[in-house]
């Protein structure tokens, strides 16, 4: 198990007190983390600002628009959450956990359906999708239940207890149906298992069972007359795994995905000469293919310039995992990273044929709110336990 900068014991005992000062927060901030955001957030307005340039006609930065109120409100949601204690999440960790279920439940009761899949609520002045917050929320939840049987973590009885506990908000996803979603789910839940010291044996027994279940949905399942996926996920599925197998209409997405992304060469061809995405050759060229119309605009250079803002990103927020000062900041911790990680693999690699299609956005780049605002939340809860882990390192060394 990880050693942590403070005690659970210790972290409880400070924050009865006054708390962490505000200028003690600030001094201990991560600053180049918080510049790998700003940067990865810039990059991704002008990413949009060139793909969705020709989407209306009338108003060219219709979107781009959009997605600066977007950022502002994130924002504030990245400044609230750094000035937020990781401790209170621990200590309401029932009510986040009741909340998160329950507003994904409401999604399949009152949810507004979109290319077949039920997953936002439409509130009028605004539409949102529950489950891009419940990634953090799920987090943040999965966490304290782990962090509340720090010594038990290793008993078969607490890994089964988590793993009924994630299973309920997955299925729920699932059910909208949004499987890229609950596979982000299922890899967070992972990554805080491993970081809450789960025995290499028993993380095993879940790899195999996780191997079962995908045997069993794609092929024991269907063999015997049970779908447990639509048609369209069983045709993304099949062309990523039997390509020859795939109908003409199935791989237009990623036909059209790779010849983007292969045109954009070394320098990218610019918005006006990127026919791809101003053709609208390629669908959802602003959401999920949102990679292939960059690459395609501003070629091999702005994408090595967008994942090099990533793997900082994730570099430095590995880094919080060793510097969290108890064990719940860093299984949250764990637990975001990992996500984010499997979200710009994912979205990526479909892009060019090395992951199979889903709908999981790419993170500070895909248009849309939720997306946006609940990465950057979680962006400010991992700023939180960087400065909490080293006003506590400080603390201890005085």
């Amino acid at each position: 198990m990880l050693e942590y900068a403070g005690s659970h014991r210790a972290g409880l005992q400070r924050n009865r007190g006054e708390g962490v000062a505000f200028v003690a927060i600030l001094r201990s901030l991560d600053w180049v983390l918080l510049a790998g955001i700003v940067g990865l957030v810039a990059v991704g307005l002008w990413a949009v600002s060139g793909v969705t340039r020709f989407d209306i006609a009338s108003n060219p930065n219709y979107y781009l628009d959009r997605q600066i109120v977007y950022v502002a409100v994130g924002a504030l949601a990245l400044l609230v959450a750094l000035f937020v204690d990781p401790d209170i999440y621990r200590r309401f960790w029932r009510p986040i956990y009741i909340g998160t279920v329950s507003l994904i439940m409401i999604v399949l009761v009152v949810g507004r359906a979109a290319r077949g899949s039920t997953r936002w609520i439409d509130l009028g002045v605004i539409t949102f999708q529950p489950s891009e917050f419940g990634k953090l929320l799920f987090v943040l939840a999965i966490a304290g239940f782990l962090a509340e049987r720090a010594r038990a973590g290793g008993d078969v009885g607490t890994t089964m207890r988590v793993l009924g506990l994630g299973a309920i908000p997955v299925v729920l996803v699932m059910a909208q149906p949004d499987l890229g979603t609950a596979l982000v789910y299922m890899a967070a839940l992972g990554a805080m298992l491993f970081v809450a010291g789960t025995p290499w044996r028993q993380l095993s027994v879940l790899g195999a069972l996780a191997v079962l279940l995908i045997v069993t949905v794609l092929w024991a399942g269907p063999a015997v007359g049970v779908n447990f996926l639509k048609p369209y996920q069983k045709s993304r599925l099949t062309c990523f795994v039997h390509p020859q197998k795939c109908t003409v209409d199935a791989r237009y997405n990623l036909e059209q995905s790779i010849a983007a992304v292969g045109s954009g060469q070394f320098h990218g061809r610019g918005p006006k000469n990127a026919t791809q995405t101003r053709l609208n050759f390629l669908p959802e060229h602003g959401t999920d293919f949102v990679f292939a119309s960059y690459s395609e605009q501003r070629g091999f250079v702005g994408a090595s310039i967008l994942l090099a803002l990533y793997l900082l990103v994730l570099w430095r927020a590995l880094r919080i995992v060793a510097v969290a000062r108890d064990l719940y900041c860093a299984v949250v911790a764990g637990g975001i990273v990992l996500a984010l990680l499997f979200q710009i693999f994912v979205n990526i690699g479909m892009t060019m044929g090395i992951a199979p299609i889903t709908g999981i956005p790419l993170p500070f780049v895909s248009v849309g709110g939720s997306s946006m605002i609940a990465n950057l939340a979680a962006m400010g809860v991992l700023l939180a336990i960087h400065a909490r882990g080293r006003v506590s390192r400080s603390s201890r060394r005085r």
